[in-house]
């Protein structure tokens, strides 16, 4: 028997290759499938089943294209209903793998179709479940994200998934082992580990949500409380995952058209593509393509793509460092943009040479920006979490969380200059880029970020809860 867990630190994500006897089972695939088959030409071994643990929202899965590639049939939990063929697995029901057992159990509460699967090792003893989105590490699946589908509430869908946990997985041995679809970093829940692998039985006593004594009004409250809205692409995806997409070759051979620069300049014009500039923010801030906005690659790329540009059709022309080009184009898909049609063709320095123009962002290193705080009251705007805000943040700062910073642009001054922090310096050259794609270009960026004003001993405060007399 072999199990790996194959995860993505960007997306949080893992996926999960099975293998007994030359069978092999794969759970939660990502879009791009090639490693999961040349894994199993290694072991010499056949794909036999793509198990499906419910309709993911925050990435487009590879399960359509890998039955494609493989014929393996893909199975899903009792309730779903996608577009194309797929075995719609009944409650309890096993698949025999090698010498292996895979049962379903069905979990609805996270959506409806969400289904658990209980591995049976030879001698038919529980040896793991790969729990989806029901059951992470700390945390359990957020229940607001299929109220439409499911015609039910959060607090309804909350409940349903108390039940699935209490009589579905939580009786089941302490030493089963519990892997789940997401770890730290994920917007499907908001307490995860960071650990990507624990027993049930240590989850039993450090998740909040599986209290022996919990009763289903407690965990609603807390299961509930404190739920971040979600991501705008976060429907898109699903929808992609239930009907279907565009095989990833044709995404990357469209997205891979080297354009010189009058062509790019030609078709952001014509198709009203966005320029996105995906190099190190660094490099963004000394030199960029006027009103592009800026996600780097070397951060959150693809939440943050999700997030703030939210619209999955979204034409898309990049700016990319060289030899990284499928890679950016990889990771736009992942998460269901696939409307990238080109890249600029020698990077910024072709733009230039060209003679085009260029603009760039005034930045600060935390010391000077320290000076400017103490002696010229100087307005301060954090675009870092509030949680992170409330916390500890820069004593005048204002929260104008980068997630949400369409809705705070009335709020930065017209004509006065303004600095413009998050934690490390990634999330404030978005939100400067964003900003200045607006029109508002008086911003200065701190670079380093929150972290380094606190170094240089900027006056900072944390949140104090005001009292209710």
């Amino acid at each position: 028997m072999k199990i790996e867990q194959i995860y993505t630190g960007c997306l949080a994500q893992g996926a999960y290759y099975i293998e007994s006897d030359g069978e092999v089972a794969i759970i939660d695939p990502l879009r791009e499938v090639t490693p999961y088959i040349k894994r199993a030409e290694m072991d010499n071994a056949e794909i036999k089943y793509i198990f499906e643990t419910h309709f993911h929202a925050d990435f487009v899965s590879g399960h359509v294209t890998l039955s494609k590639e493989t014929g393996a049939p893909i199975v899903y939990g009792p309730t779903a209903n996608p577009s194309f063929d797929a075995i719609i697995a009944e409650d309890g029901q096993e698949f025999k793998l090698g010498k292996l057992t895979i049962k379903a159990l069905h979990t609805p509460g996270h959506t409806m179709e969400s289904t658990t699967y209980l591995l049976k090792d030879e001698n038919g003893k529980d040896h793991a479940i790969f729990s989806g989105d029901t059951l992470f590490l700390g945390d359990v699946g957020r229940p607001d994200l299929a109220q439409k589908a499911a015609h039910l509430t959060q607090e309804q869908l909350a409940e349903t998934l108390y039940d699935s946990l209490r009589n579905k997985i939580m009786p089941l041995a302490d030493d089963v082992i519990v892997y789940p679809a997401h770890g730290a970093g994920s917007a499907c829940g908001k307490n995860m580990m960071k650990e990507t692998v624990d027993t049930l039985g240590n989850q039993k006593k450090m998740n909040y949500a599986l209290r022996a004594d919990m009763t289903k009004e407690e965990f609603v409250k807390e299961v509930t409380d404190g739920l971040l809205p979600p991501p705008k692409y976060f429907p898109l995806n699903v929808k992609m995952n239930k009907e279907g997409y565009e095989d990833i070759a044709d995404v990357l051979d469209r997205g891979t058209t080297a354009l010189n620069p009058d062509e790019f300049e030609l078709a952001a014009n014509e198709t009203e593509a966005l320029v996105l500039d995906v190099r190190h923010q660094n490099d963004f801030v000394k030199e960029h393509i006027p009103r592009s906005i800026f996600i780097g690659l070397n951060g959150d790329f693809a939440p943050w793509v999700g997030a703030l540009i939210a619209d999955t059709k979204q034409p898309l022309l990049l700016i990319i460092p060289k030899g990284q080009e499928e890679e950016a184009i990889t990771r736009l898909s992942r998460v269901g943009f696939d409307g990238t049609i080109g890249y600029l063709k020698g990077g910024l320095d072709a733009w230039k040479k060209a003679g085009k123009e260029t603009d760039s962002i005034a930045s600060i290193p935390a010391s000077e920006a320290k000076e400017k705080l103490e002696s010229e009251s100087i307005p301060v705007f954090d675009v870092r979490k509030e949680s992170e805000y409330l916390s500890e943040h820069v004593e005048s700062a204002e929260n104008t969380p980068l997630s949400e910073l369409n809705r705070h642009l009335a709020k930065f001054p017209e004509k006065e200059d303004f600095l413009v922090h998050c934690a490390g310096g990634y999330r404030s050259v978005i939100a400067a880029s964003i900003l200045k794609s607006r029109g508002i270009h008086n911003l200065i960026d701190v670079a380093g970020g929150f972290g380094a004003l606190k170094k240089e001993g900027a006056k900072v405060t944390d949140y104090v809860c005001p009292t209710t007399l």
